[in-house]
C-alpha cells in the first residue's frame, strides 16, 4: 500500500507541477516511447536472468507490494518450535526426537506453528541442524561456520531479484536516450515541415528521455528498495534459528536460549519477554487452544 501511495505522490507532483508551470499534458501522452523504453528494459531483463530469477522477481514484486515481512506471530511461532524441540532434546530419546524431524508434517511441535510449516526452507533448516545436534558429534563452532554459509547462499539467493531490477533501473537512463534519438530520426526526417509540427515531434521525442529517468529513480529504484528490505527481513528468521541453536549448543537451557534468538530481532518488531513465556506454555496461541 505505501508503494502505490508513494508512487500517486510522486506521478502527482511531477504532473502537477509540469502543468503548474504552463505545460501541456498532452504532450506527455506518448504511448510508443513507454513501448520502446519497457519493452526494451524487460526485454534485456530476460535475456539477463536465468527464468528462475525473472519468476522469482514476479514473486518478489508482490511481497514488496504487500509488504510481506514477519510479523509477531511468526516470530513466535519460530521461537515456540525451538523451544519445544529443545525442550524434547533435554528430556527425550533420540528416536523422539527424530520422529519431529523426520516428518515436520505430521509433527505436534510444527503443527502448533502454521506458518512455520508453511515455510519449507525455514522448516528444512531447523530440521537439519537439529538433527546434527542429536548426532551430538559436531561442535557448536563448526555447526556455526556451516550455519553461515548456508545462510550466506540462502541470502544470495533471495537477493537475486533485487541485483537483477537493479540492473535493470540503472538501465532505463540510457534506453531513455536511445528512445529518445530515434524521436530526434524521426523529427529529422520531416525537417520540412513546420517549425510548430517538428516542436511537437522534438518535445515527443524529449519526453522519451524523461521518461527513462522517472521510471529508473521514481518507480523502479523504489521498488528495488523495498524488495531489498522485505527479503532481508525475511531472512531474519534464520538468524533467530541460528543464535537459538548455537546458544543451546553452548549450554544455556532453553528459557535461555530463547533470549538469544529474540535479541536478534528489531527493536520494533521484538516480541515481549512476556509474549515469549506465554507462547512457552502455550505453542500456537490462540490456534492450540
Amino acid at each position: 500500500m505505501t508503494i502505490i501511495i508513494g508512487f500517486v505522490i510522486t506521478l502527482g507532483c511531477v504532473i502537477g507541477g509540469y502543468m503548474a508551470m504552463g505545460g501541456h499534458v498532452d504532450v506527455l501522452v506518448q504511448p510508443f516511447e513507454l513501448v520502446i523504453i519497457g519493452g526494451a528494459g524487460i526485454g534485456s531483463f530476460i535475456m539477463a536472468n536465468p527464468m528462475k530469477t525473472v519468476k522469482d522477481s514476479g514473486k518478489a514484486l508482490v511481497e514488496a507490494f504487500k509488504y510481506q515481512v514477519p510479523k509477531e506471530r511468526e516470530y513466535l511461532d519460530v521461537l515456540g518450535v525451538l523451544y519445544s524441540l529443545m525442550r524434547d532434546l533435554r528430556t527425550k530419546s533420540r528416536n523422539e526426537i527424530e520422529a519431529h524431524i523426520d516428518n515436520p508434517e505430521e509433527s505436534t511441535i510444527f503443527q502448533s506453528a502454521p506458518t512455520v510449516l508453511k515455510n519449507k526452507e525455514l522448516t528444512t533448516f531447523i530440521c537439519d541442524y537439529v538433527r546434527l545436534i542429536i548426532i551430538g558429534n559436531a561442535r557448536s563452532h563448526e555447526i556455526e561456520a556451516l550455519m553461515d554459509e548456508e545462510m550466506e547462499t540462502m541470502l544470495a539467493d533471495k537477493m537475486k531479484p533485487y541485483n537483477a531490477m537493479t540492473v535493470m533501473s540503472d538501465s532505463f537512463p540510457a534506453i531513455g536516450i536511445v528512445a529518445a534519438v530515434l524521436g530526434v530520426i524521426k523529427a529529422l526526417g520531416r525537417i520540412n515541415e513546420s517549425p510548430e509540427v517538428l516542436g511537437g515531434l522534438i518535445g515527443a521525442a524529449l519526453v522519451g528521455t524523461m521518461l527513462g529517468i522517472f521510471l529508473s529513480y521514481c518507480f523502479c529504484s523504489p521498488l528495488t528498495s523495498q524488495i531489498k528490505i522485505v527479503r532481508t527481513k525475511q531472512h531474519r528468521l534464520y538468524i533467530i534459528v541460528k543464535q537459538t541453536l548455537l546458544a543451546y549448543m553452548n549450554g544455556s537451557v532453553p528459557q535461555v536460549a530463547l533470549e538469544y534468538g529474540r535479541k536478534t530481532i528489531s527493536g520494533g518488531d521484538r516480541p515481549s519477554i512476556d509474549a515469549v513465556e506465554q507462547e512457552m506454555m502455550n505453542p500456537g496461541g490462540e490456534k492450540a487452544a
